[in-house]
C-alpha cells in the first residue's frame, strides 16, 4: 500500500514541515490526499512497520507542482531551500546552461564542474537509465543537498523546474525522492501571429512561462491571409509591415532552445496564402468564370510551388527544431460539389501528373507531399491538418506526414479512428477543448482551465469523445492554440491573462493524464500561490 500523504495546511509555505509533537506526531490537520504519488514501501514492509518520525522531523509530504510530480517517496529530514552561499554544481559541462539558469533564477552561485560535495549544494548530473525517457529525471533532497539526475539534459532541465517551484517564495523541497517523467512527448502551445502581431517580448514572456510548465514545443503560425510576419529574404515583397526580424526570431529561438523548447514553424499551403498572394496576384486560384478564391493559391502553377519551396527552404535555417508544420487546411478549391468542373485547370493538371482518373484532391495531397519532401530534405518531421488528408483517391499522403487533429465540423470529416486505424501519429489541437479563438467567432467559446482540467485527455480527439485505449502511443500528445481570427478583439496582455490557466490544466494532463489528485479548486489556488 502506498503511503498517505495530507495537503499542507492552508497557509503553509510549500514544502514547510509540519511539528512535531513529543510522540513524533504532526500537529497538522489531515486534509484530502495531497497532491503527486508516493512510492510504495520497501518490500517486507507497511507504512504501520514504519519507523516512527523522529522529535524532529515528519515523513515529509508530496512535492505540490503543476503539473504535478508522478512519484515521490517520503523521507524524514529538513528538506532543502536555497540560500545564498550554496552552490549549484554539475558533473558535466554538457549541463551548464541548465546550471546557469537554475542559479540565477535561485540565488545561488553557479561553481561549475566539482567534484566535492559541500552542505547545501545543488547537483545537476547526467546518468541512471541510458534507455530512459530523456525527459525523466530523479530528484533526491538528503542530507541537507539536492541533487537532479536524468539520462538528457532535458530531463535534468524538468527537475530543475521542479524545484524552482517547491522553492518559491520562501519554501523547501521535501525531503525524499522524486521520480518524474511526462506520458506524452509532444507538449505544445500554438500562437497565431499572422492575424495578429505578437510582439518578440510578449513571445519570450510566454517561452519563460512554458518553460516553467514543462511544455516543449512552440508553434507559431506566421503566414495567413491577414499578414506574414517575420523577415524574407528570399521574397521581402510579401512580408506585412509589422513583421519580427529575423534577428528578433533568432533570440526567441535561441531562448525556447534554454527552456529545452522546439519552435515549430508553420508557413500554411496551399490555403491561407493572402499576404503572399497578394504581392503575387497571378498566382492566385480562379474559377473557370475567372472569380478569385480568397488566399488559395493555384497550385497548377509552377510557379505556386516555387515560392513556397523558396520559404520552406530560407527558413529552414532560422528554425532549427525537428517539427515543421505544412498547414494543408481548408484549401477553398476542395469545398466545392464539383472542384474538377469549378476549376479545370486543376483537373487537368491532376491527370497530367497522376494519371487519368485522378482528381482535384489527389492534386492537393500530391502538394502535401512534395512540400513534406522539401522539409524532409532538412531533416524535419512534418505534420498537417487533419482536413488536409483526404479518403481514396490514387495519391495518399506520405506515412510520416503526422495528423494534427483540431476538428470533425469540415465537410467530409473523418473520425479519429480513420488516421489512427491507418497506423498514423496523432497531436491532439482538439478545437472543443483547446483552441481560443480571439473574439469567439462561429461556435467557439473561450476554453476554460477547469473543463480541460476535469473532462480532457490526450485521448479525447474530437468532441467530447475519448478513443480506445489500445491507441494510446499513436497519439504523441497535445497543443493548445491561441487563434486570432478577429485580432482586436483582445489585447496582448488580455491573451495572456485568458490562457493562464488553460494552459496549466492542458500541460497537467499532457505530463499525467490521469485523473488528478488535487480538486480544480486546489489546483487554481496552487496556481496562485505559484505565481
Amino acid at each position: 500500500m502506498a503511503v498517505a500523504l495530507v495537503l499542507v495546511a492552508a497557509g503553509v509555505s510549500l514544502g514547510l514541515w509540519a511539528a512535531s509533537d513529543g510522540d513524533g506526531g504532526s500537529t497538522g490537520t489531515e486534509a484530502r490526499p495531497s497532491q503527486g504519488r508516493t512510492a510504495a514501501a520497501p518490500r517486507g514492509t507497511s507504512p504501520e512497520s514504519s519507523p516512527s518520525p523522529s522529535r524532529s522531523y515528519a515523513l515529509s509530504k508530496a512535492p505540490q507542482t503543476i503539473p504535478a510530480v508522478r512519484d515521490h517517496e517520503p523521507a524524514r529530514g529538513p528538506g532543502w531551500r536555497p540560500e545564498s552561499g550554496n552552490r549549484v554544481v554539475v558533473d558535466d559541462a554538457a549541463l551548464a546552461d541548465e546550471g546557469r539558469l537554475v542559479a540565477g533564477e535561485l540565488g545561488l552561485t553557479y561553481a561549475g564542474e566539482k567534484g566535492d560535495r559541500r552542505a547545501g549544494d545543488l547537483r545537476l548530473a547526467l546518468g541512471g537509465d541510458k534507455k530512459a525517457n530523456p525527459e525523466s529525471y530523479v530528484m533526491t533532497v538528503r542530507d541537507g543537498r539536492a541533487e537532479i539526475t536524468g539520462p538528457a539534459d532535458a530531463g535534468v532541465f524538468y527537475g530543475t523546474r521542479t524545484l524552482k517551484q517547491e522553492t518559491h517564495d520562501g519554501g523547501t523541497a521535501p525531503e525524499g525522492v522524486v521520480r518524474d517523467e511526462p506520458a506524452k512527448p509532444v507538449r505544445g502551445f500554438m500562437l497565431d501571429i499572422a492575424r495578429k502581431n505578437f510582439t518578440a517580448d510578449w513571445i519570450e514572456d510566454r517561452i519563460r512561462e512554458l518553460g516553467d510548465l514543462k511544455f516543449n514545443q512552440l508553434g507559431l503560425h506566421f503566414s495567413d491571409d491577414q499578414g506574414f510576419r517575420i523577415e524574407s529574404d528570399s521574397h521581402p515583397e510579401i512580408v506585412s509591415q509589422e513583421h519580427l526580424t529575423k534577428a528578433q526570431v533568432r533570440k526567441i529561438v535561441d531562448l525556447a532552445e534554454s527552456r529545452h523548447i522546439a519552435v515549430v514553424p508553420e508557413i500554411d499551403s496551399p490555403g491561407h496564402l493572402g499576404a503572399v498572394i497578394d504581392a503575387h496576384p497571378d498566382l492566385q486560384l480562379r474559377t473557370a468564370q475567372g472569380s478569385a478564391v480568397q488566399g488559395a493559391i493555384d497550385i497548377s502553377k509552377a510557379e505556386s510551388a516555387e515560392i513556397v519551396d523558396d520559404l520552406l527552404n530560407e527558413y529552414a535555417d532560422l528554425f532549427p527544431g525537428r517539427p515543421w508544420h505544412l498547414g494543408a487546411d481548408e484549401y477553398q478549391a476542395l469545398v466545392r460539389s464539383d472542384p474538377e468542373a469549378a476549376f479545370p485547370q486543376l483537373a487537368a493538371a491532376a491527370q497530367k501528373k497522376y494519371g487519368s482518373g485522378a482528381t482535384v484532391a489527389d492534386l492537393t495531397t500530391g502538394w502535401l507531399n512534395d512540400r513534406a519532401a522539401t522539409v524532409r530534405e532538412h531533416g524535419r518531421t512534418p505534420r498537417a491538418w487533419n482536413d488536409g488528408f483526404f479518403r481514396g483517391g490514387s495519391v495518399q499522403a506520405d506515412k510520416d506526414i503526422q495528423v494534427a487533429y483540431w476538428t470533425g465540423k469540415e465537410i467530409g470529416a473523418r473520425e479519429p479512428l480513420e488516421y489512427l486505424e491507418a497506423g498514423r501519429k496523432v497531436i491532439n489541437y482538439n478545437d472543443e477543448f483547446l483552441y481560443y479563438v480571439l473574439g469567439e467567432p462561429q461556435t467557439f467559446v473561450y476554453p476554460t482551465g477547469q473543463r480541460i482540467y476535469e473532462q480532457w485527455t490526450p485521448l479525447v480527439l474530437r468532441g467530447t469523445t475519448a478513443v480506445p485505449e489500445r491507441y494510446n502511443g499513436q497519439i504523441l500528445g497535445g497543443s493548445f492554440a491561441v487563434w486570432c481570427d478577429l485580432a482586436n478583439a483582445q489585447t496582448q496582455d488580455q491573451v495572456a491573462a485568458g490562457i493562464r490557466m488553460p494552459l496549466r490544466a492542458t500541460v497537467q494532463k499532457l505530463w499525467d493524464p490521469d485523473r488528478p489528485e488535487l480538486s480544480w479548486a486546489e489546483f487554481r489556488a496552487l496556481a496562485d500561490r505559484l505565481g
